[in-house]
């Protein structure tokens, strides 16, 4: 696969993959009931708005790996 068509697979991924995780943060946050304490609250939205960073990452070391 070359590079080009990497970063247009990884694009969508990417795209497709925030979309899903940010739907389920939100309902795990539901299901949770996180809003119901201000402590659980303030730990869980930043842990939860960092964690796409990890997948991503790797997602975008592989877009950017040379070809071969």
């Amino acid at each position: 696969m070359t590079l080009r068509t990497r970063k247009l697979v990884g694009a969508i991924l990417l795209l497709v993959f925030l979309s899903v995780y940010a739907l389920a943060a939100m309902m795990v946050a539901i299901v949770l009931q996180v809003s119901a304490s201000k402590v659980v609250e303030l730990i869980y939205y930043p842990v939860a708005g960092l964690l796409w960073v990890l997948p991503a990452m790797w997602l975008i070391k592989w877009m950017q790996r040379p070809d071969a």
